[in-house]
C-alpha cells in the first residue's frame, strides 16, 4: 500500500510540474505562405504581412522584413537586396526564413510584455506535395526560432477545417487552396487526405503572366507590385462578369517605362484584358481539378457531387473564378469566408483542440 501511495504522490507532483509548464508555454499558429505569413496567438490573427527579407549585403544582416521589406522591393539600391525565403510554397532560403520568423514572433505584442522568454508550441501548414526533406526544413526553422513542440498540418487540411468542415466524418469533401506558389487540390475524409493533386500555378504565377501581358500588349515594363495590384483590383477569371459596377472599375490606370522610348508612361487596363491574360494558367488549375476528380473512389466522389467544392486561399478572391470552376465541373463552388485566412484560421483550431486533432497533425 506504501508504494502505491508513493506512486499516486509521483503522478499528482507531475501533473502539476506539467501544469506549470504549460503557464511557461505560448500557443502560435503559422500560415506560412509563399506570398504572406499569418500568425495566430490567443485566436487572433497577430501577424498578417508579406513574406520577404530585406538584407543588407555587406553585412548580411536582416534589417526589414514583412511590410517594411515589402515598401523596399523593387526600390533598393545595389547595397540591399530583398527576397522571398519561400518558393512554391517550401523553404529556398533557409538562413532567411529563420530570421523572419524569429522577427514576426517578436513583433506579437502579447509575447513582448512577458517577463521570461516563454517555451513556444507550434502548429504549422505545409503543403500536400511536400517532401521529407522539406518537412524537415520547416520544422528546423521553427526550432531554431523557439519553438519546443511543432506540428505541422497540410494546407488542404487546415483550410478545410478553417471553413467549418468535419473532416473527420466518413464522407469525401474537395478542397482547393489556391495560394502564392501552388494550388494545392485535396479530396478529403476521415480525417486524411485520400486523393491530391499539387501544381505550381497559383497567385506569384498570376502576377507574371500580368507582367508578360502589360510588355507584349501594352509595351509597358511594370514591377512585381504594380502587377500585384492590377490582380487585386481589376483581376478576373472571367472576360464577362455579371455585377461589374460594383466590384470593379471599367478601367485601371497604370503606371510604368515604355519599353521602346525609356520613358515613363502610363495606360488604362480592363478586366476583360487581365481575364485574357491569365486565361492559359486558369486553364492549367481546371485541368489539375478534372485530373483530381478522376482519381476520386466513387463513393467519395458521391459525396462530392452532393456536397459541391470548396474554395480557399488568396487566389479564390479572384472574380469570377468560382464560376469558371463550376461551368468545367458541372458541380456547386464554394468561397470560403475570408478565403485568405482560411489556412490559419483552421492551423489556430487544431492547434487549440490538439488531443481533438490528434490524427491530423504531424509531430
Amino acid at each position: 500500500m506504501i508504494w502505491q501511495w508513493y506512486l499516486l504522490e509521483i503522478d499528482i507532483l507531475n501533473i502539476k510540474i506539467l501544469r506549470i509548464f504549460d503557464f511557461f508555454t505560448e500557443d502560435i499558429a503559422i500560415d506560412l505562405g509563399t506570398a504572406n505569413t499569418l500568425i495566430i496567438h490567443n485566436d487572433k490573427v497577430v501577424v498578417d504581412e508579406p513574406s520577404i527579407v530585406a538584407t543588407e549585403l555587406r553585412t548580411g544582416k536582416v534589417i526589414a522584413v514583412g511590410n517594411k521589406a515589402q515598401q523596399m522591393h523593387g526600390k533598393a539600391h545595389k547595397g540591399i537586396e530583398t527576397n522571398r525565403p519561400l518558393k512554391d510554397g517550401v523553404i529556398a532560403d533557409f538562413d532567411a526564413a529563420e530570421q523572419m520568423i524569429k522577427e514576426f514572433i517578436k513583433s506579437i505584442p502579447s509575447l513582448q510584455n512577458k517577463f521570461w522568454t516563454p517555451s513556444l508550441r507550434m502548429v504549422i501548414c505545409i503543403p500536400s506535395g511536400i517532401t521529407e526533406v522539406e518537412k524537415r526544413a520547416v520544422r528546423d526553422s521553427a526550432e531554431i526560432s523557439g519553438a519546443k513542440e511543432v506540428y505541422l498540418i497540410h494546407e488542404p487540411m487546415a483550410a478545410a477545417i478553417g471553413m467549418g468542415i468535419e473532416v473527420q466524418e466518413p464522407r469525401g469533401n474537395m478542397i482547393i487552396d489556391i495560394g502564392g506558389g501552388t494550388t494545392e487540390i485535396a479530396v478529403l475524409s476521415l480525417g486524411g487526405i485520400v486523393k491530391d493533386k499539387s501544381i505550381k500555378v497559383a497567385g506569384d504565377i498570376f502576377t507574371s503572366d500580368i507582367e508578360y501581358f502589360m510588355r507584349k500588349t501594352h509595351n509597358l515594363v511594370i514591377g512585381e507590385r504594380s502587377a500585384e495590384r492590377i490582380k487585386i483590383e481589376v483581376g478576373s477569371a472571367l472576360e464577362n462578369l455579371e455585377d461589374t459596377d460594383k466590384e470593379i472599375p471599367n478601367n485601371w490606370e497604370v503606371q510604368g517605362r515604355d519599353q521602346t522610348t525609356g520613358k515613363p508612361k502610363s495606360v488604362e487596363v480592363t478586366y476583360k484584358e487581365i481575364a485574357r491574360a491569365l486565361d492559359a494558367s486558369i486553364k492549367q488549375i481546371e485541368d489539375a481539378i478534372m485530373q483530381a476528380l478522376a482519381m476520386t473512389p466513387p463513393e467519395l466522389a458521391a459525396d462530392i457531387y452532393n456536397s459541391g467544392i470548396y474554395l480557399a486561399g488568396g487566389g479564390a478572391m479572384l472574380r469570377g473564378l468560382d464560376a469558371r470552376i463550376k461551368n468545367k465541373t458541372d458541380l456547386p463552388v464554394y468561397v470560403g469566408e475570408d478565403p485568405l485566412r482560411a489556412v490559419v484560421r483552421g492551423t489556430g483550431i487544431a492547434l487549440k483542440n490538439i488531443d481533438q486533432y490528434d490524427g491530423v497533425l504531424m509531430r
